[in-house]
């Protein structure tokens, strides 16, 4: 069990004891700590938040505690029930909101769950904002106000409709085009909310030849509900069994979209964020942002239309920040998280399926033939357990210094970039691990750097 208190939010098992999990007490003591967060600078301030969920078995009765420990605050509460993280992030500015709390664990097994905190642009909250958040909680100083000052709820049903007739308005999402394809398109849904808000996305944009695996919200993930090749087995059976033109895979709050190809084969993650970047870029000059351990296909698709390709550290936050830093067009994360500001500055795979389709119907390239368009790079995804006693900066310093010989990059752990490739270590803000993601142009070579880290890192850690 555990528990995770970051500047992205708080995130945890469920069940056992406050302060080493999620429960009750850190739910509202986090909450609490966000409303004194926001009032920082007027403690009398009225307040207005949205709050959304996933559709995990504990998000019901989380989502109870979180409206009314913000009522208990003063704070009117907005409630959209179940919902996407994007969809959150774009009510939070459609209704002019302060702020907003997103009740999901994103990629995590059913087991987990989370608090995302949203200001009042919809984007979450800064690295030194979050800091400010967790002094907050230390302090345990917690005022809640009297019985004339308790703040009212309602209930908003139309937020996902609102966001997909916001991306319906956008100039590069052609539904006529779409239609006029007749695209056969399955959806691996995972159980959670993507089933409520990829089927009625689909039907809007013309396709009428839907396939729903898992589109019911129960909470009950069929498989890990994070959107990788090792994990979509069945959506990738049922393509080769059927005739599908397109298969899509959202993780439970639908920011993370995975692509399978036509043939049953995967896309792969990396390669979302690159697609949709393609289609911008041959509609639109600007430059592009990614993470440093997405892929540098990317930057290469970037240098053909003869635009700036920029690397942030890892985190929707930091990507965000680089990509005003450097008036960027288009933007996200090698795991599947496409960020389009023309819409929001956050990961929506629904705005990704959007561009995604009508990039294949405008370009009538089936979804196999625009993935051969890209360069032809591997990355080997591994972790490495953390224990309480392991001494993580002495390690990540003692692989910099073992490689200090290549190109090493320490804005966010360690980047090593090779010629042949990169390799890039970091803590997880998500869970106690340490990420190691490596990429070169063979499966093999990826792995062997990959392998050849880890061995390091065990070194170290003795």
């Amino acid at each position: 069990m555990a528990l995770i208190k970051s500047i992205s939010g708080i995130r945890g098992t469920i069940g056992g004891k406050a302060g080493d999990n999620l429960t009750p007490i850190d739910i509202v003591q986090f909450t609490t700590a966000f409303v004194m967060f926001l009032r920082k600078d007027d403690s009398q301030k009225k307040l207005t938040l949205i709050v959304g969920r996933d559709a995990r078995i504990s998000g019901d009765r989380i989502n109870k505690l979180v409206c009314s420990t913000l009522q208990f605050m003063g704070v009117d509460v907005i409630d959209l029930g179940l919902s996407t993280t994007p969809t959150v992030e774009m009510t939070v500015i459609q209704q002019h909101a302060d702020a907003g709390i997103i009740i999901t664990a994103s990629h995590n097994p059913m087991q987990w769950n989370a608090l995302k905190l949203l200001n009042s642009k919809g984007e979450f909250i800064s690295g030194a904002e979050g800091k400010e958040l967790l002094e907050i909680i230390d302090k345990q100083d917690f005022v809640y106000s009297d019985i004339k000052n308790l703040g009212n709820y309602t209930q908003y049903d139309n937020a996902i409709n609102d966001h997909i007739e916001a991306i319906l308005k956008l100039p590069l999402v052609d539904a006529q085009a779409i239609a006029k394809a007749d695209l056969s398109v399955i959806v691996d849904c995972v159980n959670s909310t993507g089933g409520i808000a990829l089927k009625p996305l689909l039907e809007r944009l013309g396709v009428t030849k839907i396939k729903l695996l898992y589109g019911e919200p129960t909470g009950i993930f069929p498989h890990n509900p994070e959107p990788i090749p090792e994990h979509l087995s069945e959506i990738s059976n049922e393509m080769k069994r059927h005739n599908y033109d397109v298969g899509f895979v959202v993780d439970p709050d639908v920011d993370r979209l995975a692509i399978v190809k036509d043939d049953g084969e995967m896309f792969v993650e990396e390669y979302t964020l690159v697609a949709v970047a393609d289609y911008i870029l041959q509609n639109e000059k600007g430059n592009t942002v990614s993470n440093l351990s997405s892929s540098r296909a990317l930057r290469d698709v970037s240098q053909r239309y003869g635009v700036d390709y920029n690397a942030a550290a890892v985190g929707e936050v930091n990507v965000v920040a680089k990509m005003k830093e450097t008036n960027a067009i288009i933007g996200g994360e090698g795991n599947g998280g496409v960020i389009y500001p023309a819409l929001h500055y956050g990961r929506d795979a629904l705005v990704g399926v959007a561009l995604f389709l009508s990039y294949m119907a405008k370009s009538k390239k089936s979804c196999s033939a625009i993935r051969a368009q890209y360069p032809a790079y591997f990355i080997s995804k591994n972790k490495i357990e953390l224990q309480p006693n392991m001494n993580v900066k002495h390690i990540l310093d003692s692989i910099a210094e073992d490689y200090k010989q290549y190109e090493v990059n320490r804005i966010d752990g360690v980047k090593i970039d090779f010629d042949n490739g990169w390799v890039h270590l970091r803590t997880s803000n998500t869970e106690p691990i340490i990420r190691i993601y490596a990429e070169a142009g063979t499966e093999e070579q990826a792995e062997h750097l990959a392998q050849k880290i880890m061995l390091d890192i065990r070194e170290a850690m003795k």
